[in-house]
């Protein structure tokens, strides 16, 4: 069963998603708090995975991050991770005020950008007793370095430094296709970027999200490097899921990254791309090891 939900963040900004009741708990229940990626809303396929974590008997508050989708927010579409890291938080404070939950066992669950999130949240806030991160960033600047080409850095570094300039003026925020057709600017440039996002929005005209961020969003991506806390994660339990074919969020940095952590932790390789990760035989491959590791440590 699902319910609506909000909650304010620390700074007042109201956050909506849904909540999944755990399946014959008998009591306070298990709870796993979830987010989507890099502009990502919860329609896209985090409603598979929250029914099928319920169904398991733990419960799972889905929500959109501050600025995107049904919550709260301005400017929209701004992206920005130490604002995301706070909404986990903020989101966790709010799970654990409901009477159906045990607010002893919390895990979080983070894909593609959250993936990085929840490595951080995990690492500084003991509350949380178990991590899973999908297809993570690990490293901003050299997964942006190898999205980008070389001979485009000295113009999107220009267009970083005039747009700080016009917004301390107080002038709009510019602007930036998330994805667009090979050739045109956009924030993540890889065709299985753009089929998964405009593929979706054909079928799901209804979603609320947004082909626009603010180009600021893409500068804080590059400095953002949550693979820094790997090693601070243990004790908590951490799972992480890695696609062989990804191009966004790199294999063999997800996987160098794992190396960095401690005990408990959990390491599944997916034999496919970024996208691929949250539908069809993927799902159905990684969704039941992803459900154990919450069951075994939650």
């Amino acid at each position: 069963m699902r319910r609506d939900i909000e909650f304010q963040t620390e700074d007042g900004v109201t956050l909506r998603g849904w909540l999944y009741a755990a399946k014959g708990a008998k009591g306070p229940a298990p709870l796993v708090v979830m987010a989507h990626g890099f502009s990502a809303v919860k329609e896209m396929f985090l409603d598979d995975f929250a029914a099928f974590f319920a169904e398991a008997g733990i419960a799972s508050l889905v929500y959109d991050h501050r600025n995107l989708g049904a919550s709260d927010g301005t400017p929209r579409g701004h992206i920005d991770p130490t604002e995301q890291i706070r909404g986990y938080r903020d989101a966790i404070s709010f799970a654990q005020t409901l009477p159906e939950v045990d607010p002893e066992r919390i895990g979080i669950w983070g894909s593609s950008y959250s993936g990085g999130h929840v490595l951080v949240v995990a690492a500084i806030d003991r509350r949380v007793k178990c991590v899973v991160s999908q297809v993570p960033l690990v490293g901003g600047l050299e997964s942006a370095r190898r999205l980008i080409r070389g001979d485009h850095w000295k113009g999107l570094r220009a267009g970083f430094d005039a747009d700080r300039m016009a917004r301390l003026r107080g002038e709009a925020p510019a602007r930036i296709a998330v994805t667009a057709s090979e050739g045109e600017p956009s924030a993540l440039p890889t065709a299985d970027t753009y089929e998964f996002f405009i593929d979706y929005m054909k079928d799901h005209n209804d979603t609320a999200w947004q082909n626009d961020i603010t180009l600021h969003s893409v500068e804080l991506f590059t400095e953002y490097e949550p693979g820094f806390y790997i090693p601070r994660i243990s004790p908590t339990p951490l799972m992480m899921v890695a696609a062989l074919g990804d191009h966004l969020t790199p294999f063999d940095m997800t996987a160098a990254a794992f190396e960095t952590a401690l005990e408990p932790k959990k390491f599944l390789a997916l034999p496919c791309m970024h996208f691929q990760a949250y539908t069809g035989d993927m799902f159905k491959m990684s969704a039941p090891v992803q459900r154990d590791w919450f069951k075994a440590h939650l």
